[in-house]
């Protein structure tokens, strides 16, 4: 058996094939209507961490799933997140202009094609999920109910609705957290979760660690986005810095401080890796991304 690929040529591997996937599975360019399609593919490719996708590939990798379930699920993910990018960054939400170093969706096209697109994002990754075989029926039927809640009111989109409604008030640390579970939290679980889906089942105290983990590392990822929201560059997050502070909105850094949230986000990084405990050496990949959620520079 070949030894694992280190972590930083693993990532690179599974960032170019979901590209590449991801490519193949939207809508082609000239296609009609071809303008909508082409603000799909503009929304989604070339560009991202690939957060979502490589958290699935992860957890795939504890209960052996195949890669080419685990691309179809990391793309579905993805067609989601970038939806979610694309309604976020419109001027009746954050009304923003720089994404992934370029000009947001609505931006490039305009703000009706920018509605369109994410919408028809959304649907696609359902699309996507439903169409191929992936297994287990049932497994399959879970995914799309998984997805589905992380997506919605009980979900990222219930979040982005409690942000919103935050604006220019102040939350507590629970009521915080809760936006961030739904907001950030909800679609980095059913990453996770999907992966694990993919491959062999898994025991009920498998799944309980997995999902300690998701709530831990989707809050930590979005400690680390409000710190580094306040610290970097707008040039160097390639999207509009300190946007957040400037519009009044809740944050970790506003309410506990710039040192207070690092401490913070210290600790969420030792309880997601501390809950990986059980699984052993086959958490590694998930262990290893939580490394990287909590350092990344970007």
């Amino acid at each position: 058996m070949s030894a694992p690929l280190p972590f930083g040529e693993w990532m690179a591997c599974v960032q170019e094939r979901v590209e590449k996937a991801l490519a193949r599975h939207l809508p082609p360019a000239e296609a009609i209507p071809a303008r909508l399609h082409q603000a799909m593919r503009y929304s989604c490719l070339n560009g991202g961490k690939r957060m979502r996708p490589l958290l699935a590939f992860a957890a795939g990798e504890i209960c052996a799933a195949s890669g080419d379930r685990l691309e179809i699920a990391a793309c579905a993910l993805e067609m989601i997140h970038a939806y979610s990018l694309v309604h976020d960054d419109l001027p009746c939400m954050d009304n923003d202009v720089l994404r992934r170093g370029r000009p947001t969706c609505h931006v490039e096209f305009d703000e009706a094609t920018a509605l369109l697109a994410g919408d028809a994002l959304q649907t696609q990754a359902f699309l996507l999920l439903a169409g191929e075989s992936l297994g287990d029926p049932a497994a399959q039927l879970e995914m799309l109910r998984c997805l589905a809640r992380a997506s919605g009111s009980l979900g990222m989109a219930g979040g982005q609705a409690i942000d919103l409604g935050a604006v220019g008030r102040a939350l507590e640390l629970p009521e915080l957290e809760l936006m961030h579970a739904l907001k950030t939290g909800a679609l980095i679980g059913a990453a996770v979760t999907l992966g694990a889906l993919c491959g062999e089942r898994l025991s009920g105290e498998a799944h309980q660690a997995l999902e300690r983990f998701s709530r831990r590392a989707g809050l930590l990822f979005q400690v680390v986005d409000d710190i580094l929201d306040c610290t970097a560059s707008t040039a160097t997050l390639g999207k509009t810095a300190g946007k957040d502070s400037a519009a009044d909105k809740p944050t970790c850094v506003g309410l506990m401080g710039l040192e207070r949230a690092r401490e913070f986000a210290g600790q969420l990084r030792e309880q997601a890796i501390e809950s990986l405990a059980l699984l052993g050496g086959r958490a590694r990949r998930l262990a290893e991304l939580t490394d990287f959620i909590a350092h990344r520079p970007f």
